[in-house]
Formats: structure tokens, sequence, C-alpha cells
């Protein structure tokens, strides 16, 4: 004989219960999937993202107060139109600024020490000419000759300065930095197809 078990209505309940939210998931996935890929509309946005190059507006600009000026042989950073600047004063007391960045890696050329005309990079000891920021040794020091090895020499710039009043002022593009930012930032969002808010 063939027994027939009786269906429990529980089951059937969850059974179904389960179905249901199955589908449900499977709709709310296909929902959002189809979404992703709907046309929306174009949205004006005014941030410096989207702003246009303008051209090099040089100007003196303060960067260090005269008091801040450092000793004869040495040197100390300061901040001009948004660069990092590089105060150097000679042994006779000359003043002069450069970028503070040192080629290849970018360490502080505010820490280097200034000898005869030149400031020499505390690390890797790549000395630069003050007045031209022209390399007059490259990367000579232990570590610089392997690391300096890789790399073509380059100097930094250099940047008229004046003293007024109780300011070291620099010239420097005023608009350089915001430039740098909208390429930099145009660059990054057009590596994601999203510089002109469309994908490729």
């Amino acid at each position: 004989r063939l027994r027939h078990r009786p269906l429990h209505n529980n089951s059937c309940s969850s059974h179904f219960i389960y179905n249901f939210k199955m589908k449900l998931a499977v709709i709310a996935t296909l929902a959002a999937g189809a979404s992703a890929f709907a046309p929306t509309a174009q949205v004006s946005r005014s941030t410096a993202l989207n702003a246009k190059k303008v051209g090099p507006k040089l100007q003196y600009v303060p960067c260090i107060s005269t008091d801040d000026l450092p000793a004869p042989g040495s040197a100390t950073s300061g901040v001009a139109g948004g660069l990092a600047i590089c105060i150097a004063v000679d042994e006779k007391g000359s003043v002069f600024a450069l970028g503070d960045k040192c080629p290849p890696v970018n360490q502080p050329l505010s820490f280097g020490k200034v000898v005869g005309g030149t400031i020499a990079d505390p690390v890797l000891g790549t000395q630069f000419d003050l007045k031209t920021g022209d390399v007059v040794s490259w990367c000579p020091s232990g570590l610089g000759k392997l690391i300096g090895g890789i790399f073509d020499p380059v100097g930094v710039p250099v940047y008229p300065v004046q003293a007024k009043g109780k300011s070291v002022n620099v010239q420097v593009d005023v608009n350089y930095k915001a430039n740098f930012e909208a390429d930099y930032w145009s660059g990054i969002l057009d590596a994601q197809g999203k510089s002109n808010g469309k994908y490729y």
C-alpha cells in the first residue's frame, strides 16, 4: 500500500515566501542594472574641474617675512602664489628664490646648504646654481649615484625676488596653480571617462 503524507500548510507557505523573495531580488537587480544604462540629464557644473586654462600672470607676491630670512649660507621655505619656494641666502647676504622641490625625488631644497653660488640637495647632493637653477653637479653622493643614474639631470626654476617693507616678495605666475590643478583633475577624470560627464 502506498501511504500518502498530508501536505503541511507551513511548508507550502514558507516555500511560497522564499520563491517570492527570490523573484523580487531578481527583479530589483534587473531594475538597478537597467537604470545604470538609462540616459540621464547632464547637470551643468561650475567648479574648478571645468575651468578653462588662463594665460600666465606674473606678479610679485609675499613669500616670507624679512624677519624669517635665513642666515647667510642657509635657506628656508615659503609659499608664493601656491608654489613651494626655497629662499636661499649666499655667504655675501644676497637673496635668491628657487623652486623648493629637488629633482629627481622632490625632497625640499630649502634643507640644503648654500656654498659658492650653489645650493646642494640635502639627500642626493645635487648642486644647483642659485642664479639660474641649472645643475652644477648631478647626484654626486653614494645614494645619489644610485638613484640619479636612472634620471636625466634637470634643474629647478628660479624666480625674481625683492624685499618690500617687512616682506620678501617673489615674482611668480599667480595662475600657475589653478592651471596645474585644472589639468590634473581633468586628466584624472578623463582617465576614468568622467571629464565630460560621459563614459566611453
